[in-house]
């Protein structure tokens, strides 16, 4: 087995952001961990709102202050999650403030192309699974769509007991480039579980994004700093 790295903890801190920025002492740091996970779960996993899983979330990022927890959710449909003149977004805000017993402040930043964001594609496909299509299929459709969609690349990874096989296997599929090791390139991941009658297949997906921007001066400058070369000293014969 070779060492694999998440790509998206791999660029934290380098190229990306925390989801969770908020800074506490030792003593406090474990229980507002738990609370953020709790947050995220209850989002995600709503009791009664069946709509919210339907309403394609990506992430959720969480910003503390001494008075409120700020709560963002990046989400492709967020009318599921706004409602009505936005009543159902102030039960939620009301739910997670019951939850956690502090102040929040819900907000929802929508997403433009949901099919170049490797959870909200890989949760499709587990989606589909879960309705018995068929694996290639809904991987070569996948694939076609991030690509169409301005991706650089995709690769898909599913693995269990794939059409109802007697024993678990694993099966790629890959288009475009898909570079992990560079740390400039914007390498998205997500991760889901398709409950089958045969039991839960696990569905991996990466996408190439493209490139972080970085300044556009760094060309130039560099060509400027470099040494003068030296004229080539003509030899007489």
């Amino acid at each position: 087995m070779g060492q694999k790295v998440n790509p998206i903890g791999f660029r934290v801190g380098i190229m990306r952001t925390w989801k969770s920025r908020w800074y506490a002492s030792k003593q406090e740091f474990k229980g507002l961990l738990l609370e953020d996970h709790r947050i995220r779960r209850f989002i995600k996993e709503h009791p009664s709102k069946s709509q919210y899983r339907q309403a394609g979330i990506d992430q959720i990022e969480v910003e503390r202050t001494r008075d409120e927890v700020k709560v963002i959710l990046h989400v492709a449909r967020p009318g599921m999650i706004i409602g009505k003149k936005g009543q159902e977004i102030e039960l939620l805000q009301g739910e997670l403030q019951d939850l956690i017993g502090r102040r929040v402040n819900l907000k929802i930043e929508e997403i433009t192309r949901p099919e170049i964001y490797a959870q909200l594609v890989a949760e499709d496909i587990a989606e589909q699974l879960g309705k018995r299509a068929s694996f290639r299929r809904t991987m070569k459709r996948a694939v076609d769509q991030t690509m169409e969609g301005g991706a650089k690349g995709i690769k898909i990874q599913l693995a269990g007991r794939l059409g109802g096989s007697e024993m678990a296997r694993c099966e790629k599929q890959t288009s475009g480039s898909i570079p992990l090791s560079t740390l400039r390139a914007k390498i998205d991941y997500g991760f889901a579980e398709a409950k089958t009658a045969q039991g839960n297949i696990g569905v991996q997906v990466w996408i190439n994004q493209g490139m972080y921007e970085g300044e556009k001066t760094d060309g130039d400058d560099a060509q400027a700093g470099e040494a003068p070369k030296k004229p080539k000293r003509t030899v007489k014969r």
